[in-house]
Order: structure tokens, then sequence, then C-alpha cells
């Protein structure tokens, strides 16, 4: 079976990866979720895991999680990174379908304080200020363009 070639280089993952990675998100949630980790820092903090990216030949996850609450997240990485064996053998049973357990490694995830910089910045003034100067033009110019109200 031939995979269509992305002349841009993108890298956009298979089909096969996003489902892989998304089993192993659920079960490394089960795992962090009944508290199977003994490690004081993990077991104060609350840790979401927002994504798992495979690798091609699905021998990595990549795991992107979130600490909840006032947390420094390069602590609990450090943390579930020193674990990620006892991690590994945890999953395994739920991922028994795989050929390779994969290697965990994980990063902090960064993509909701780029959601609140964006968010902070649509609701600044200058920007609704330029936003409703927008929306005033497209009102007028529809009106025009119909030539009826």
């Amino acid at each position: 079976m031939a995979r269509s070639h992305d002349p841009k280089g993108s890298g956009g993952l298979s089909q096969r990866q996003l489902r892989v990675g998304e089993q192993v998100r659920h079960a490394l949630a089960q795992v962090l979720q009944r508290g199977e980790i003994r490690d004081e820092v993990l077991e104060q903090t609350v840790v979401s895991v927002s994504e798992v990216r495979m690798s091609p030949d699905l021998k990595i996850a990549t795991c992107f999680i979130t600490p909840l609450g006032a947390v420094d997240p390069q602590l609990i990485v450090k943390a579930l990174a020193s674990h990620a064996k006892f991690i590994r053998g945890r999953v395994a049973p739920n991922l028994r379908q795989m050929k390779y357990m994969p290697e965990f490694r994980f990063r902090p995830d960064t993509s909701f304080d780029n959601f609140s910089k964006i968010d902070a910045l649509l609701r600044s003034p200058e920007v609704a200020r330029d936003l409703s100067h927008d929306d005033e033009n497209d009102d007028a110019g529809s009106v025009s363009r119909n030539g009826e109200e």
C-alpha cells in the first residue's frame, strides 16, 4: 500500500500513528489516574495527558503532559521520565496488540499557553477596535453589493 507523498514535507502523521497514539494516551492516562506510580511529586499532582505522538515506526511515544495546578511542568516531566520503564510495563497489558512496546518520552504541553496568549491578543482593545471597524466595513459593503437593505 503506497503512501501519498507530501511535497511540502510537513510530516503529517499517518492514520495508524494517530490511532496508536490515542490508544497509548488512554492507557497512560489510566495508569496515572490509578496512582500506580509511587513518586511524591506525582502523587500530589493531577496530570493530564493531552496528546501522544508516535514515531513512524511506532517505537517512540512522545507524551505531552499538563500538570493541573501551580506545579512546574519540568518537575513533572523529570518525575515521569525517571519512571518511564515502570510506566512502560504498566501500559503493556493494555497495548498487547502492538508488536513493540514504545519507549516513552515526556514533554510539557505548551499549547494551552499559546491558546491563552492568542485569546488575550484577540481580547485586547486594539484588536477589538480593528475587528469592529472591519465589521462595519463588511456591513456597508454587503448593502452596496446587494443594492437593497
